[in-house]
């Protein structure tokens, strides 16, 4: 029993690590080649062009980083009246924090 223990661990430490699994999710590569939107620096039109947000939603974002200051964390969006974590969860891949 213990050799199995000593193989399976020896085992486990040769296996290659993949790149993408240890990059921050800032730096992970963008659905379909678009470039990520700064939802830091984002105008209401360009917050606009992500799926689900519409005018009213954009001007709160953009009120509440004028009100609180910039995001630190993309997590933080959730904070805005009308981010749920679902809607969050679709727009992670397209958003930055910078």
């Amino acid at each position: 029993m213990i050799l199995a223990l000593i193989v399976t661990a020896s085992a486990c430490a040769t296996l290659p690590r993949s790149t993408q699994a240890l990059q921050a999710p800032s730096e992970q590569p963008r659905t379909g080649g678009t470039p990520a939107i700064n939802i830091n620096t984002a105008s209401q039109s360009e917050l606009e062009k992500l799926p689900g947000v519409g005018a009213g939603l954009a001007e709160r974002i953009i009120a509440h980083r004028q009100q609180y200051g910039p995001f630190r964390r993309p997590e933080q969006l959730m904070m805005v009246r009308g981010i749920s974590d679902r809607k969050f969860r679709e727009l992670r891949p397209l958003i930055v924090v910078e």
